[in-house]
Order: structure tokens, then sequence, then C-alpha cells
């Protein structure tokens, strides 16, 4: 799967040299962080983004405090169960949902940037979520076209099962646990 396909989503918790391993994977070519610390504070949030440098923070998607994606000019906002909705007009960067049911996903068709479905597979990050799709589901959404151009599969997505993500016909993939669990055997 290509580079521009695959979207990164950080840890929960902060952890020490974060920042700089951001750093490295955009000047590797990661072309995609989403910023999920659902836990920070809005000025844990901001420092963290401050160590960022100025020329990947269009990258970041963020999660919560969404006020501070226009304060630093970041990438996109991304709407979950805890921020719904925008709640500030004006917004030019791209907007992303999360979504756990494919008439979900059939439902915000249009109306988002690209929307991640999950569990695909059973989940590492968190344990006992359990994948909450068939394969058959999977492939009847694939010829409906639903999981088109805009849709990722997040939830227990590895970088050994992306080539099984890309035949579904995910658009592409978000990455937490199985990149995170790999990056800590292999450095940048």
């Amino acid at each position: 799967m290509k580079s521009e396909k695959l979207i990164i989503i950080t840890l929960p918790d902060f952890f020490d040299g974060e920042a700089d391993i951001i750093n490295k994977l955009f000047a590797n070519g990661i072309q995609h962080l989403h910023l999920r610390k659902p836990e920070a504070t809005k000025e844990q949030l901001a420092s963290w983004i401050e160590k960022i440098e100025t020329d990947f923070r269009s990258r970041i998607v963020l999660h919560d405090h969404h006020d501070l994606a226009f304060e630093y000019g970041l990438g996109g906002i991304h709407l979950n169960s805890r921020n719904p909705k925008l709640l500030r007009e004006g917004w030019g960067g791209s907007i992303s949902r999360s979504c756990h049911s494919i008439a979900e996903v059939e439902a915000c068709q249009g109306d988002y940037d690209y929307v991640f479905l999950s569990p695909i597979f059973d989940s590492i990050s968190k344990q006992g979520y359990r994948a909450a799709f068939s394969k058959e589901e999977l492939a009847d959404a694939k010829t409906s076209g639903i999981l088109s151009r805009n849709v990722y599969a997040l939830g227990g997505v590895t970088f050994d099962n992306l080539k099984e993500v890309e035949q579904l016909g995910f658009y592409g993939a978000a990455l937490l646990g199985g990149f995170w669990e790999t990056y800590s055997n292999s450095p940048v």
C-alpha cells in the first residue's frame, strides 16, 4: 500500500521522545498523522504540537480541542463520539470521522473528506475489541461501492495485513497498535 494511503494514529498517552519520533516519521515520508490523546488537556496538546516542525504540521489531523487546528495550521479535524460536530465555522482543512457500521459509512458518504471504519480486525491496542464485520459484509460493501476512495480500515491493521485491507476494497488503512508495536521493535 502506498504511503499516502496510510494514516498513523498516535498512542493515547504521551511518552518521552514522541515528538522526535513523529518529526522523523514525517521527514521519512509519512503523509498523515492523527493526533489522538483523548485525556489530554488543550495545553498539553499545544505543547506537543509546538515540538513538531512547522513544515510538518499541515499533515496532522486533530481529534480533540479543535481550536488548536486553527491556531497551529494543522491539516485536519477528526470528529468522533467525544467531538461529534465541528463547532467553528471557516475551517478549510480536511474533516474526517470515525464510523462503526457500514450503514454509518454509507450515511456519511460525501459529508467528509474520509472516514474510518472499525474494527476491521481484532484490535491490538484495545483488549477485547473484536472485529465487527464478516468478510462477506465487507465484500458486499465493496461491491456496493460503499468502501470507496474515502474509507480507511482501522482496528487491528498491521503491516502484515495491508494487502488484505486493499483486497477488501478499502482506499487506505489507519494504523495505531500495529504501527507502534512494530515501531518499538525497529527504529525509523
